[in-house]
């Protein structure tokens, strides 16, 4: 199978547009539509959908889009092992995370890495709710929880820790919870699907922290915006400590019930997709983060 036919489909999936993809591969677009079609034929399957004003990738295309990009880093990957790969990190790396986390820790690198790889193309997706990586097609995704899905592979980025902390206005004005119970008398900030999660004192006590018995909540999906009502002293939130330590650290925010720890024992995750073969863009990309996030944990050893 012709991997440079292989190349053109991706990015065509990637700009959902034929003439676009062909361009980047240095094909006029007459040439990069005969060859789409011809792979069509090959595989006896439309992968996708032409109208006039846009393309969309097929039922066929998306159970194939994997597939392709599998042959593609197999390829990279076999001429890597000869010397002969290309020196050059290329492409689109279409890259999922949690806004909140992006905008404190990922952002602020990018700079950085886009002088590292000028040919490299990323296509960010930022946002707190949840999503799904292979329904999006993303190569990369970051999440705080644990892998479930036996399609994907996880790589540890850095340890995380929740806790729960309110301003010191809230707290003057509203008194400080003793034992967790305490809180249901509160106004809790929470995400709106949070679940109630299990918290354990220093000395084996077990309680439940459960938003939905709250007298009064505040319901939201944005971690920033979350943070930003708590440290005006609108009421206490469950945070993550790479989200709130330098919060902690100037007493904008005081933890709350500080001799209780969430029962769980969450992390920061790369994901992808698996395979055989992780793309070189992939692959510069993870150890980038890990370098530059996962082994710096500034946010360590503050709660």
């Amino acid at each position: 199978m012709d991997t440079q036919s292989l190349r053109l489909f991706v990015l065509a999936c990637e700009k959902l547009n034929i003439s676009a993809a062909g361009r980047a591969l240095g094909m006029a677009p007459a040439v990069a539509s005969t060859r789409i079609a011809k792979l069509e034929h090959f595989l006896g399957a439309d992968l996708l959908h032409r109208s006039t004003r846009k393309v969309s990738l097929s039922i066929e295309g998306q159970d194939f889009l994997p597939y392709a990009r599998e042959m593609i880093a197999q390829e990279e990957a076999a001429l890597a092992a000869l010397g002969k790969g290309r020196t050059q990190i290329s492409g689109t790396l279409r890259f999922a995370a949690p806004s909140s986390f992006a905008q404190l820790y990922i952002a602020p690198l990018l700079p950085k890495f886009i002088d590292l790889y000028p040919d490299l193309t990323l296509d960010l997706h930022l946002s707190d709710t949840q999503f799904d990586l292979i329904e999006g097609s993303y190569d990369l995704a970051l999440r705080n929880s644990v892998l479930e899905d036996s399609t994907l592979t996880a790589r540890k980025l850095a340890d995380d820790q929740r806790i729960l902390c309110a301003s010191p206005d809230y707290l003057d004005r509203n008194g400080t919870p003793k034992i967790p119970e305490d809180l249901h008398s509160h106004r809790l900030i929470a995400f709106r699907d949070i679940e109630p999660r299990g918290l354990i004192k220093t000395d084996g006590t077990t309680a439940v922290y459960n938003p939905k018995r709250a007298a009064h909540r505040l319901l939201l999906n944005d971690g920033m915006t979350q943070k930003k009502l708590t440290v005006d002293g609108v009421g206490i939130s469950i945070n993550s400590l790479w989200s709130v330590h330098k919060e902690l650290a100037d007493g904008t925010l005081i933890r709350v019930l500080e001799e209780y720890h969430m029962a769980d024992t969450p992390a920061l995750w790369l994901i992808y997709p698996k395979s055989n073969v992780v793309s070189a863009k992939v692959r510069v990309f993870i150890d980038f983060l890990i370098e530059n996030i996962g082994r710096a944990q500034t946010w360590h050893g503050v709660a």
